[in-house]
């Protein structure tokens, strides 16, 4: 899928573009819709994904779940807004990267060069 507003590739399931915040307006399809997994995010993430995978989960802004999660952190005390960031961080899997491809780095051809024998 292609962001509307910025033109650079997301995952077929966003609702907002990772990159300049734009809501993506994905049509109906004949395809039965995809079933929501909580994941971090692979490409929304400032620290470990966390923030970014609950975002798209529940289809808002990830500087919404963000600012949230910095406020009840702040008024529950650091401690157990930490705590849970780190609970988190352990217990959702990470989603898979997109768009990234694996790049086969080979060695180049033998060639026939010999050198000249030296008198």
């Amino acid at each position: 899928m292609i962001c509307n507003h910025c033109k650079r590739e997301l995952t077929e399931h966003s609702n907002f573009c990772y990159y300049c915040g734009a809501p993506q307006h994905v049509s109906p399809s004949g395809t039965p819709p995809v079933q929501k997994r909580l994941m971090r995010s692979s490409v929304d993430s400032k620290i470990a994904g966390v923030c970014g995978g609950i975002a798209e989960y529940l289809d808002v802004d990830s500087t919404v779940v963000r600012l949230v999660w910095v406020l009840i952190a702040f008024f529950t005390g650091v401690l157990p807004g930490l705590l849970a960031y780190l609970v988190a961080w352990l217990v959702m899997p990470e989603a898979p990267a997109v768009g990234v491809e694996a790049v086969n780095v080979t060695a180049p051809p033998a060639s026939n060069f010999t050198q000249p024998a030296s008198n």
